[in-house]
């Protein structure tokens, strides 16, 4: 390298540090998705490595549990914001484990968790995002769903267990309904979990080779993995047609889960810190009320 462009890459080194994570990690949206580009095991603007990120995701969780509290506090007060966060991903991507490591870091009765599995009779007699909306957080609230309603775009497409058309059309059906959770003051943070073919059969063998894991696999996992071509391009339609300015994507490469927990908690932080919730003014007398306290025996 030259002097000469030694600035232009200092310049560049900079701005790419001042680059916030969600800005890193968003899906463009209305363009063409290829995961295959996207490196499953990388570590975009993380730590230096497993024990650094597993400290700065320590430390991250006590920021968003004080954040936590003030949104829950100001709802009392009439703020309706709330917060969900959706988790998608293939199996052992890491969805549960993200709530494990991550909002469990906070404080759950100001979160509402949903794992959604395969819809019963009730749920299939209704439209698709009936079940969903049952599950939204109220204000105030951090919702996180394990799965969602995308699964009626990837699942139902795969194994075909809708007419195409009726899939097509639930694109759009999805970013009206995002929108509509945006206009109501839900702040959306939509997480896909981008695992890699070899480091999924890892983690199955792992439950197989784990008496205490077993409770985990499922001999149907062997038949989604063979389906993997396709799930993967679901993923990437899904990626590219649901992918908004109001409800963007945001790819999170986890192969590594240090790198996984740290990401979703510093995406939390960002979106938090821009809500930037306050406590109410207390809507009383605080000075007659601690006088009476001090003047009882």
């Amino acid at each position: 390298m030259t002097e000469k462009d030694k600035p232009e890459k200092d310049a560049a080194e900079k701005a790419e540090r001042g680059t916030s994570l969600r800005e890193r990690l968003r899906v463009p949206a209305g363009g063409p998705v290829d995961l295959a580009r996207h490196d499953a095991a990388a570590t975009p603007g993380g730590p230096d490595g497993k024990a650094a990120g597993e400290a700065a995701t320590a430390r991250i969780g006590e920021r968003l549990a004080d954040l936590q509290e003030r949104l829950w506090a100001a709802s009392t007060a009439g703020d309706r914001r709330r917060v969900l966060l959706v988790l998608q991903g293939m199996d052992t991507s890491g969805k549960g484990g993200t709530v494990k490591h991550v909002i469990g870091l906070l404080n759950p009765a100001g979160c509402r968790i949903t794992a959604f599995r395969a819809p019963t009779a009730e749920e299939r007699a209704h439209s698709f995002l009936w079940r969903v909306g049952k599950a939204l957080p109220l204000p105030g609230e951090l919702g996180i769903f394990d799965r969602s309603h995308y699964e009626d775009v990837l699942v139902a497409r795969v194994r075909e267990l809708a007419p195409r058309a009726v899939i097509e059309s639930r694109y759009e059906r999805i970013n009206r309904f995002e929108r509509s959770l945006a206009d109501d003051g839900v702040t959306l943070i939509k997480c896909f979990l981008h695992i890699s073919y070899d480091e999924q059969r890892r983690r199955l063998l792992r439950r197989l080779d784990k008496p205490d894991k077993r409770w985990k696999f499922a001999p149907s996992d062997i038949d989604d993995r063979a389906l993997w071509p396709a799930y993967q391009e679901a993923y990437e339609m899904a990626l590219e047609r649901c992918g908004t300015s109001y409800a963007p994507w945001h790819l999170v490469p986890a192969d590594r889960k240090w790198y996984r927990n740290w990401a979703v908690s510093t995406l939390l932080l960002e979106h938090l810190r821009e809500l930037d919730p306050r406590y109410p003014e207390a809507d009383f007398d605080v000075a007659e009320c601690r006088k009476r306290l001090l003047e009882q025996s």
